[in-house]
Order: C-alpha cells, then structure tokens, then sequence
C-alpha cells in the first residue's frame, strides 16, 4: 500500500513539474523599440498608448515623443512583432523597428539637425 501511495505521489510531483515547465515558456515577453513616424504631438501619443497598449499580449508601451519612438513589450505566446507593426498600421502609424545604433543616434541629435548626420528625418519647430 505504501508502494501505491508513493508512486502516485511521484507521478503527481513529475506532473506538476512538467506543467510548471509549461507555464514559463509560455510567458516568455520581448521588448521591440519601434521608429513611429506619425507621432508628432501629444494625442498621437494618447492615440497609441488607447490602442497599442490593449493589442492581445501586450504587456507594456511606454512612448518618448522627443525621438517618436515606442518601446513595445509583448508575451511571444499571444502575440508577435508583425501582428504589433500591423496595430501600428491600423491606427493609420506606420511603425518599423527601430535597431539598438539607430535609437543612439536619434538620441544624440543635436536639436537641429537635417537628419542626415543621424540617418533620422523629423522637422523641427523652433
């Protein structure tokens, strides 16, 4: 009897364990920076955070309107960087990702650059 009781017990543990494996993968969350063209004031902003942020796996937005970007992060069991780029798409912003060299050189624009000297356009209101 004690023989059953304890098979069953490790059968249970070894149940458990493989689902709990189950649980981490499934919520494994990326981060994307996204270049967002369309965001030039502070509604679009508003307009983003009221849609984006709600998209299925969403987990987190935050937006910085000084280098028109969004840092998007997302659970990968739910959702995926097209389906982010395509709620981008629906709101009428057109939004590509952004990689690590070209956030530092949107954030080291001097204010009143042309865009070519950071390989970033954007127009200046002085």
């Amino acid at each position: 009897m004690k023989q059953v009781i304890l098979i069953t017990l490790c059968a249970l543990f070894s149940f458990a364990q493989v689902n709990a494996q189950d649980t981490v993968k499934k919520d494994k969350k990326e981060t994307i920076t996204l270049l967002v063209e369309g965001m030039d004031c502070a509604n679009c902003v508003k307009k983003i955070e009221k849609n984006i942020a709600f998209e299925k796996g969403v987990t987190d937005l935050k937006c910085d309107l000084a280098t028109k970007t969004a840092t998007v992060t997302y659970r990968t069991d739910r959702t995926d960087e097209a389906k982010v780029l395509a709620a981008f798409k629906k709101i009428g912003m057109e939004a590509k990702v952004q990689k690590e060299g070209e956030a530092q050189a949107a954030k080291a624009c001097c204010g009143g650059c042309s865009g070519s000297e950071t390989g970033h356009k954007h127009k200046h209101n002085h």
